[in-house]
């Protein structure tokens, strides 16, 4: 008996040493999140994941931006994504009745202004959001239907009964940053934006702030997509957007923290 007690020593010190490999391996797995958030997000969100990553050296994260109408519908089609970072609450409530985001993990994370922007270079004599109604060029607008920014604006001008006029030079982007470039370029005279896009740019100016009571509320909810395949690294990501460093991290680009 005592020469079968040598191997059967060896063959358990083997299966230790397999199960002890399997689960080293399994810690060092490398994971990608997508992030499908807005496109007025981005300069903060890139600071915000670059402090993740030094936490989370295995966790890759990859960014979808977009307006919120469109990432909605992406979503809501299977495309892939961990968690949704939207410019509005109706695109996420949407997702969020339809069963597509996660009820135990959504938070209304920060929140932003609506101003109006002139190209710098240029002179204009817009100053107010009442002057865009006699407005000579081109104001950018997102696409009312799809971008949030986009749909503020448009509430701005019909409580200001002016829409009508508007419209008719309106050139409609596909997100927020696509207007801010038409500013940039000199391609439109004016533009509606967040207040957080105005400052990052170094050639328009703001013309005007809007009144928050004229337009819906400009809350950025998030949330974890109900999909995901990597819950963990998902969930770990969700809080790290409520910690302190990314709290700063938003008030520099100019949101105001919930």
């Amino acid at each position: 008996m005592k020469y079968l007690f040598f191997p059967f020593i060896s063959l358990c010190l083997l299966l230790s040493g397999c199960q002890t490999e399997v689960k080293s391996t399994h810690t060092s797995k490398k994971t990608e999140l997508v992030i499908s958030a807005a496109a007025s997000l981005q300069d903060a969100l890139k600071e915000i994941e670059t402090a993740f990553q030094k936490q989370h050296p295995n966790v890759t994260v990859t960014n979808n931006f977009g307006s919120s109408g469109a990432l909605k519908q992406q979503i809501a089609q299977g495309a892939k994504a961990d968690l949704f970072f939207s410019a509005a609450e109706e695109p996420f409530d949407a997702l969020v009745q339809s069963g597509d985001i996660d009820q135990e993990h959504i938070k209304d994370a920060i929140q932003n202004e609506l101003v109006l922007i002139v190209p710098k270079d240029n002179s204009s004599s817009i100053k107010s959001f009442q002057d865009v109604k006699d407005i000579k060029g081109k104001i950018a607008l997102g696409t009312p239907e799809s971008v949030p920014a986009g749909t503020y604006g448009k509430e701005i001008f019909t409580k200001l009964n002016i829409w009508n006029q508007v419209k008719k030079n309106a050139v409609y982007a596909k997100d927020v940053r696509q207007v801010l470039s038409y500013v940039e370029t000199g391609n439109v005279e004016a533009g509606v934006v967040y207040k957080t896009d105005a400052l990052v740019s170094k050639k328009a100016n703001i013309a005007a702030e809007a009144n928050p009571d004229m337009h819906s509320p400009i809350i950025y909810p998030v949330g974890i997509v109900k999909a995901t395949e990597h819950l963990t690294e998902a969930k770990a990501f969700f809080q790290f957007l409520q910690s302190d460093t990314a709290t700063s991290i938003f008030k520099k680009y100019g949101f105001q923290v919930s």
